[in-house]
């Protein structure tokens, strides 16, 4: 009788530290707000996790805390406790139980997993090139943007390729992360679901300035990202024009912010991971990694540098620092153009 009265107080117990302990991790909103339908299965099976993780933690520090002051040595007891030997059918149930709770959360997790990929064929598609230490963002109709517009309720699947070292993409609101891998296209799908402006952030340590690797996400309505997506086809055929002419400083400029160049090159004259671009047109015995020179840094210099990055590495800077980049003539003659107005 006793011992059935330990019983049904440390049940009690456990249940009352259980409860308030899932209280306690669910009133710290350890995560962000939910912003697409793949957070919905996440946050469900995270909020199952947090309630056996509460029940586990009361199961074992009540019990054990229970005993340290209950069943303490009391002064002037000097015998040993009561020897058990074991209980085979204790055993066999609390090896069978949790057998049973793993198995089932093993089939809840795989259908949690389903529910996430699950594939819309009228999903929008988009190809985030990931890069140190910033992101591009490819659309299928012809251009590219350092921000990444989606539709809200309507999936997307968006295609990674990163051209240096891995990089993950993370959303924290969308719950969904995937990882960049260097020669592969990996993907991830997400149906944004709230209105509004998010960060895509590089999960994967990936060089010094791996903290700053984030771009904006902009959720916008059906018809406001059908409008965006006509504007930038409408700057991208613009621009083409334009580039058939004279070099501009300024579409250089535009190129810099989009591109990713400002990851690698200020313009104040602070080293980077490349060549700082200020006063750097028209240098004169430009010292190189192999101990060569360069007379003057001019159109054909700077173009090699950009088309090829290693065929002529400065002194003091490493090889392969620099991915290639995919840039028309026109594109590069404005980057010239831009960086000739960056004087000393």
């Amino acid at each position: 009788m006793r011992n059935a009265r330990h019983f049904i107080v440390m049940a009690v117990l456990v249940a009352a530290v259980a409860y308030l302990t899932y209280l306690g991790l669910d009133w710290a909103k350890l995560m962000p707000i939910p912003a697409s339908a793949q957070a919905g299965p996440i946050d469900w099976l995270f909020d199952l996790q947090l309630k056996f993780m509460a029940f586990l933690f009361a199961l074992i520090m009540v019990p054990m805390l229970y005993s340290l002051v209950v069943f303490r040595r009391r002064k002037g007891e000097e015998g040993d406790g009561e020897h058990i030997e074991g209980n085979t059918n204790l055993e066999i149930t609390w090896t069978f139980i949790p057998l049973v709770i793993v198995v089932w959360m093993g089939w809840v997790g795989a259908d949690n997993l389903a529910q996430v990929r699950r594939v819309d064929p009228q999903a929008v598609e988009v190809t985030a090139v990931g890069f140190q230490w910033s992101w591009r963002f490819e659309y299928p109709e012809g251009f590219t943007s350092p921000q990444l517009y989606l539709p809200v309720n309507r999936q997307a699947k968006i295609n990674l390729e990163s051209v240096d070292v891995l990089h993950s993409f993370w959303v924290p609101e969308f719950r969904v992360k995937q990882d960049l891998i260097p020669g592969r296209t990996t993907e991830i799908r997400v149906t944004p679901t709230e209105l509004g402006e998010y960060k895509v952030r590089c999960a994967e340590i990936c060089g010094v300035s791996h903290a700053y690797m984030e771009s904006p996400v902009i959720i916008v309505s059906q018809e406001e990202y059908d409008a965006w997506v006509a504007m930038k086809i409408a700057e991208a055929e613009a621009e083409a024009l334009a580039a058939a002419g004279e070099p501009s400083a300024e579409r250089g400029q535009k190129l810099y912010e989009e591109q990713g160049c400002k990851a690698c090159h200020s313009l104040d004259g602070t080293a980077g991971v490349g060549p700082t671009w200020l006063g750097l047109y028209g240098l004169e015995n430009r010292v190189l990694a192999d101990g060569s020179v360069v007379a003057l840094v001019d159109d054909a210099y700077i173009a090699e540098s950009i088309l090829d990055p290693n065929a002529k590495i400065a002194q003091g800077f490493a090889p392969n620092a620099m991915p290639q980049f995919n840039l028309t003539e026109g594109q590069v003659a404005d980057l010239i153009e831009f960086i000739k107005t960056l004087g000393e």
